[in-house]
């Protein structure tokens, strides 16, 4: 897997649903299968280029799957990477609720200036 020189399974983990929009992917498919236009119509922002490239490296990661209609799916793996989350999804809605929400990313925080 790319990103895992130390071969650690968690690393790899970690560096296929850290790239963008990974993880919103397997979250609209945890419904079910959806065909490419529909996923990429609840992801709203996302580029085909984009999508393709995610699906396909999920693909290969054997957490998605196509069925004979074309549609995407999660496979069984994918499931199990679900129900794995489940405990950080709650944990991040405790801590959002009890700190007002995460902090905004580095790139969108206002710098303040100071003068010299």
């Amino acid at each position: 897997m790319r990103g895992s020189t130390t071969g650690q399974p968690l690393n790899a983990t970690f560096d296929l649903l850290g790239r963008r929009w990974a993880l919103s992917v397997i979250w609209v498919l945890r419904h079910g299968a959806m065909p490419f236009l529909e996923i990429q119509a609840e992801l709203e922002g996302i580029s085909s280029s984009v999508l393709t490239t995610r699906l396909r490296e999920l693909r290969e990661a054997e957490v998605v799957t196509v069925d004979g209609a074309g549609r995407y799916l999660l496979t069984p793996e994918g499931e199990d990477l679900g129900k794995a989350l489940r405990p950080l999804i709650d944990w991040s809605a405790a801590w959002s609720e009890r700190t007002g929400g995460p902090p905004a990313p580095a790139g969108n925080r206002q710098r303040r200036r100071t003068k010299r």
